[in-house]
Formats: structure tokens, sequence, C-alpha cells
């Protein structure tokens, strides 16, 4: 079975985490989206197997970090029967596919999320038109329920976290832990619920937690001394953790450098939160340096529902507890406070300033002294990055630089109503919550 993962027009409700990678490259629990789907349809790599359809400026980048997918072409689609995936759907628990008899179209919550074809109806998929492609095939082809979730916003992730961690150390692992890393950690529950890999580093008085879900430890992590790590929990590849507190449903790496406490997030590889500092409810980005002290605020002090703006502009979230949405790249400073259901853009440095950070923080801006205020010169923000990711053996070359560039110019309208709010007088504009009257 040959696999293509598609985008669609709902992509941009998750920015700012989908504006430096597809959608199905968001991570859930302890893998990606697209991960995930490969898995439930038991399709293996290579560009034989997988193709893709995502936005023309992530392709150059997206071509080197997946140089064994085929990308945007109708050749490749034209070859042979394909099955055709959004991206932001996530397959239910012990999915089953369908027959490959015939064409299909499979549903989850009335909407097509999936479509088996021939290449006579391949070839008419195109990008920006995937959702009118998807309704034309339901109407040609038969219809099945699947089930499954949708990932509509990005604290879509945050709530499912938990349950992918759980889903997917059932799938992947039933747990193994050396008796010489038994010797060195405390370890409350059963054992096999803890899955640590041979090469990671637990140091003494550390103390695993699998009452509430397991735990999964990657290759060349390094657990420090004085650390408590709640399940579920997943820690990637290289991770380390400096006396921190991971109060459950988390995902952390691979390559990251956590301390302080976590609760309820996500946080994408290479990113760093050393110093102390609470981060909960939110998904950060990659190559993200969080300073110290920076912490957000998961809660309103009225216990009132949460309003993400997005691109600025308030959306309900339906939620109480909502943390905060922080793009690639982005640094704070040393006691930055972040407020409930805070979005923050890629290139940007939050610097402090006493009160609050505003909620909405377009891409390639800066904080100061409490406002939103245009951001470094692009070429001092790409020397950083240079700097940044050398120090991890990565390098932010011309293919990276190209795609930054692009979206500077993407996200400017976005950056232009930001600067003409942030020269009104401060004022809460974001809707609250009241009680209804007894």
């Amino acid at each position: 079975m040959r696999l293509c993962l598609v985008e669609d027009s709902a992509t941009v409700g998750l920015e700012p985490l989908t504006l430096t990678r597809p959608v199905y490259d968001l991570q859930l629990g302890c893998s990606t989206l697209g991960a995930k789907i490969a898995r439930a349809f038991g399709v293996g790599p290579g560009p034989r197997m997988r193709g893709a359809l995502i936005r023309n400026h992530l392709l150059e980048v997206q071509r080197r970090r997946e140089p064994h997918v085929v990308f945007n072409d109708p050749d490749w689609l034209a070859r042979g029967a394909v099955l055709v995936v959004r991206g932001r759907w996530v397959p239910p628990s012990g999915f089953e596919p369908p027959d490959e008899v015939g064409g299909w179209v499979g549903l989850c919550d009335g909407r097509p999320a999936c479509a088996w074809v021939g290449p006579e109806d391949a070839v008419s998929l195109e990008l920006g038109g995937v959702d009118d492609w998807f309704e034309k095939m339901a109407a040609r082809h038969r219809n099945e329920e699947l089930g499954g979730q949708w990932i509509r916003r990005p604290w879509d992730l945050i709530e499912l976290n938990a349950e992918h961690i759980e889903r997917d150390f059932q799938d992947t692992w039933r747990g193994s832990v050396s008796n010489r890393q038994l010797a060195t950690l405390a370890l409350i529950g059963p054992s096999n619920r803890l899955q640590l890999h041979e090469t990671a580093r637990i140091d003494p008085y550390t103390v695993f937690d699998v009452t509430n879900g397991p735990i999964v430890v990657g290759p060349g992590v390094w657990v420090q001394s004085f650390t408590r790590v709640e399940g579920p929990c997943y820690i990637g590849a290289n991770t380390q953790l400096f006396r921190a507190n991971i109060r459950g449903s988390v995902s952390i790496g691979p390559m990251c450098r956590i301390g302080g406490e976590v609760e309820a997030s996500i946080v994408h590889g290479f990113s760093n939160k050393y110093h102390e500092g609470f981060l909960g409810h939110a998904y950060i980005g990659e190559w993200v340096n969080l300073g110290a002290i920076t912490s957000n605020s998961d809660l309103r002090n009225d216990y009132g529902e949460v309003m993400v703006p997005l691109q600025g502009d308030p959306i309900p979230t339906g939620k109480a507890k909502v943390g905060c949405f922080v793009g690639d790249h982005t640094r704070t400073g040393m006691g930055s406070m972040l407020n409930t259901g805070t979005s923050i853009g890629v290139m940007c440095n939050v610097l402090p300033a006493g009160p609050l950070a505003p909620k909405h923080i377009p891409s390639f801006t800066a904080v100061m002294h409490g406002k939103v205020a245009p951001g470094f010169p692009l070429e001092a923000m790409f020397e950083t990055a240079r700097i940044v990711m050398a120090r991890r053996g990565r390098v932010f070359d011309d293919i990276e630089e190209r795609l930054y560039r692009g979206l500077y110019e993407q996200t400017r309208l976005e950056r232009e109503r930001a600067f003409q709010r942030s020269r009104e007088p401060r004022r809460d504009s974001w809707p609250i919550a009241r009680a209804n009257p007894s």
C-alpha cells in the first residue's frame, strides 16, 4: 500500500506550530501524527511507498528532513493505487484498515479523513484543493466510518497527549528496566510500566512514578539526581533532565535540556528549559530557549474559559486549562512571565518587563517594556540560529534561511496589526467569562 499524507485548509488553524513543519510532523504521545498514520496502515518507509502534498514554502527544507519521501509529485500519484490521508487525522486505537478492493473513503465524525483510490482519481489531487478533492471522492466511492480523532487546534494535542503516550506504549513496548538501573532509582508502581533504554543514564535519588501511566525513556537520556518523573511520560533520545519535576502527560525531545516543573506539555527536539520555572499545558517548538525562571500560566484566576490569539484573533478553547504555544527559534529572557493562552510565533525575543507578556506575539518580533515591537534584523536572528544549532552539531544553512525569509514575508500583515495594537493604551481585550446570575 502506498501512502500520501496531505495538508488541508485547516492546517492554518494549528499555527504557529505548523509555520515550520507539515501538519503530520506535529508530536503527539511518543511519535508524530504521520508516524501514527503509517503504523496504523502498515506502510513502510521509502519513496516507492511514501509521498506527501505539503505547502510550497516547506518543500525545500522538508525534502532534506525526509529524503525518502516524494513531495508534490503528480507523476508519483499516477503510478498506481494510493491511500491519501489528511495529516491531522489520528486513527483510532486497535485500527484495522478496510480491504483494498475497490475505492473507498474513510470518515471520522462524518468527514472524509482518508481515501483509497486508483491513479485516475489520484492525479486530480492538487495542493489547495484537498478539501474539494475529498468531497468528490466521497460522492464517487463507498464511505465507511473509521472513527479516530481530528487535530484542529494546538490545544487538542495537549488534551490528547496522555492518552497517546499510553497507546504508543501498548503498541510498541512492554516495559523493560535492568537490575542495574533499578539499583539507582526509586520506582513507584509496577516495573512493566517503565521502559528505560539500556543506554540511558539514571543517577541515584531519582523517582519514576508509573501509578497514573507508563514512562518511556529513550537512548542516551541523562536523568540527574533529585529528578521526579510521573507517567504518562515520554523522554526522547539524548534529552537531559536536570533536577526536574515532570508531572505527567509530558512528551520531550529528542535532545532537549529540561529543568524545573513541567506538566501536560509537549516540547519538540533541541529546545531548552534548563532552569527553574513552570511550563504547563504548553506546546514548544524546536530550537526554543526558555530563560531562567520563565513561567507560564495555564489557568485563569477566575477559572473561566481560556481564549488563545491565533494570528491575533482570540479563539475560544472551551477549556479552563490552556498554557502557551511557542514557535521555533524563539527565546525568552530571564524571568519572563507568559499569560494564560499565549501564542508566540517563530524567531521571537521575549524580554521580561515586570508585567505579563502580551498574549499575542507574532513571528520575528520582540517584546520590549511589555509591548510587541519590531524584532532584531533578520541577519542577526540568523546568526544566532547558526550559533545555537552549531552547539548541537546542526547547521543553519541557506535552505533554512530561505524558509525563514519566506515566513517573514508571509507573517508581515500579522506583525503590522500587532504593532498597531501595541500603540494603543494597554487594556484587557480578551473576553472574560462571567458567572451566570443565580
